[in-house]
């Protein structure tokens, strides 16, 4: 209310802070910051420091416009809605698989700031000293190769540019000359000959060419195996750039919070550099880009039971089933597939019946630090359940299987003998060590190292490919424990294999889904189901009851979460007709609300309330824990339906459905 009151009324003004007051909020506001980057250092506390930092970068800004006294300026605010605007709605498309390419963008927005500020400083600097134009061209140069380097990063990730080192013709020689020929205009910013307008903008224009050129030279050839640290890198460079940018323009917030960006950001390319025994300088000057002499590419086709080398005396499904201690290796390769929930679902199964399951961390898994944390965090995998590298290595030894989902480079033994070679000299996860490996890549080719992992081709009876998606191979390897276990509980004379045939033969399914389905979080397998009934050529809608759940929009949120298009939620009004043209109908963890009794059973709690009006279709697959009642605690008919109309698959709506997609993909 204060701020609109200033803007309405130009003559209302807050008086600005003295000096003294705005550095101590200044320094405050910096120690927040830092402690909030320090809390994200932890998975658990990551979100409150994520939120810690956010509110204490919105106090920042509200400070800075309080102490310049800029309230009253339409167009800044006019720049910061568009900016939120932006911001919203990156947060609503981009996917988790996404955040180390959003994370490379934002580093380069970061960089471009602080070179536009260095710009404007020099171009209304006619006052300034000459160390503010000095800090000001420095600015330009580290902001610019920050923007460019960062949007080519971006770009590899993103694969808009090839993931591999892109190596020009004299690229070393350009690459020196552009960063030593940006950095001699820095001084020349002070140079009365440079005060003049047109000297100036020349300068200006060449002093950003060359730095925008430097940026992409370094980058580009960059490799995939080196991705972490140059997003790293130019975290800390964007830190960076905004500290010099505070210094040209005596801004002790702007200098202090960058400073802390900078320093956190080289700490964590310090630390990725160790985890992958890299010197910082070999990165920036491409040494690490050079492929291996003896790089071989296996052209062999797959078995046709996608199992690479002879079959073993033993099936991965057996070693599963006989093992004591799995551990799980994770990769950029399950990022792809988008295999983190199949891989929580086979972990849990594993503990189930008493097998002790770990999760081994490479450092520089993936694509961004902390990566394959995040992801498995999406997944639900508990915290402690994550070990780093130096913990979880001892312990291979003692494995009876490991699982190596997508990863390639952070488990080739060739780092300790391939000299000469990107990895060579890498720490690596001794998964070698345990009695059995079971690969789950999409193919026996090298990583993006580009060195053969000689695991491929060892003894059947040490270590087997699975090759393809790791999404589908986790699914055999589900479907092949499960089928060892005794079935879930079913109401009524259908099986399990029926209700899939129902699925195979439809031509319109609706999915329903409830509160169960927050419950057991399996809100992401539903969506993969619709997505593999959709690629059949079936035509797959959401019925949205407005109480599912417990509060409105309850189900939008959770499906909007696992990326189901906002066009296929049906309300209730517009899909009910639809139920009586509908051959299957899956109501994923919902009760009342598809309840016919609501029509009958006068005097209970939902008689009278519409429902979603399931009954009217061919078949009904109800994924639900059991045939209770729910909350309103009246029974539900459907439940005692003839089991060629309707059948339960009692049980966590997660495992039902992880069995009706293995029926399924048979």
């Amino acid at each position: 209310m204060v701020v609109y009151n200033i803007i309405s009324n130009p003559q209302i003004q807050l008086s600005a802070p003295s000096q003294t007051v705005y550095t101590i909020l200044a320094v405050l506001l910096a120690l927040t910051v830092l402690a909030g980057i320090s809390l994200m250092s932890k998975v658990k506390r990551a979100v409150t420091g994520n939120l810690i930092g956010s509110v204490a970068m919105f106090l920042a800004i509200v400070l800075t416009l309080w102490y310049y006294q800029l309230f009253t300026l339409i167009e800044l605010w006019t720049a910061m809605l568009i900016g939120t605007l932006i911001g919203l709605l990156i947060v609503r498309n981009v996917k988790m698989i996404q955040m180390p390419q959003l994370v490379g963008l934002l580093n380069g927005f970061g960089g471009a700031a602080s070179m536009i500020a260095g710009i404007l400083t020099i171009i209304n600097g006619k006052n300034t000293d000459s160390f503010s134009l000095i800090t000001a061209g420095l600015a330009i140069v580290v902001g610019a190769l920050t923007f460019s380097g960062s949007l080519v990063a971006a770009g590899k990730l993103h694969k808009v540019f090839p993931q591999k080192p892109i190596i020009l013709k004299s690229h070393q020689l350009w690459t020196v000359v552009t960063l030593l020929f940006s950095l001699i205009t820095v001084p020349l910013f002070s140079f009365s000959f440079f005060e003049q307008p047109f000297n100036q903008t020349v300068l200006i224009v060449v002093s950003t060419l060359l730095s925008l050129a430097f940026g992409v030279l370094f980058s580009i050839r960059v490799g995939g195996a080196d991705m972490p640290i140059t997003i790293s890198l130019l975290n800390s460079l964007s830190g960076v750039a905004g500290a010099i940018a505070g210094l040209a323009i005596q801004d002790i917030l702007l200098v202090t919070v960058g400073g802390i960006v900078g320093a956190s950001g080289l700490l964590l390319t310090q630390i990725m550099c160790k985890s992958m025994n890299r010197k910082l300088m070999e990165i920036l000057m491409g040494k690490t880009s050079v492929t291996a002499e003896t790089k071989t590419v296996v052209e062999s086709e797959p078995a046709p039971d996608n199992e690479v080398a002879v079959p073993a005396a033993m099936s991965p499904v057996e070693r599963l089933r006989q093992a004591d201690k799995v551990i799980i290796v994770p990769g950029y390769g399950m990022a792809l597939s988008q295999a983190q929930t199949l891989v929580k679902q086979l972990a849990d199964q594993l503990s189930s019946v008493g097998k002790t399951v770990d999760y081994a961390i490479h450092p520089v898994a993936g694509r961004m630090p902390g990566h394959m944390n995040v992801l498995l965090a999406e997944a639900d995998v508990p915290y402690d359940k994550l070990r780093e590298m130096d913990e979880i290595n001892p312990q291979f030894a003692y494995t009876d299987v490991v699982l190596v989902v997508g990863a390639n480079d952070v488990v080739n033994p060739a780092a300790r003998t391939a000299t000469g070679t990107p990895i060579y000299g890498m720490p690596i996860l001794n998964v070698e060590d345990a009695k059995y490996v079971i690969f789950l890549n999409y193919d026996d080719k090298p990583g993006y190292a580009g060195v053969d992992n000689p695991l491929y081709q060892a003894d059947p009876n040490k270590a087997i490919l699975m090759a393809g998606d790791a999404k589908e191979s986790l699914g055999k390897l589900l479907l092949g424990l499960q089928q060892a276990e005794t079935p879930s509980e079913t109401t009524g004379i259908a099986s399990q294999g029926s209700t899939a045939d129902w699925l195979r033969t439809a031509e319109k399914v609706i999915i329903v889904p409830g509160y169960g389905m927050a419950l057991s979080q399996a809100q992401n397998l539903v969506k993969q189901l619709a997505d593999q009934l959709s690629s059949a050529g079936k035509t797959v809608d959401y019925a949205i009851h407005p109480v599912a759940g417990r509060m409105p929009g309850h189900m939008n949120v959770l499906l909007a979460e696992a990326d189901v298009p906002y066009d296929k939620l049906r309300e209730m009004d517009e899909i009910n007709p639809q139920f009586a043209h509908t051959d299957v109908v899956l109501v994923v963890g919902a009760n009342d609300v598809v309840n016919p009794a609501a029509r009958t059973a006068v005097g209970t709690p939902i008689y009278g309330m519409p429902i979603l009006n399931v009954e009217d279709a061919k078949h009904i697959i109800l994924l639900n824990y059991d045939d209770k009642p729910g909350y309103a605690g009246v029974d539900n008919p459907l439940y005692e339906a003839d089991p060629n109309k309707a059948v339960l698959l009692a049980g966590d709506a997660k495992e039902s459905l992880s069995r009706l997609l293995q029926e399924l993909s048979l």
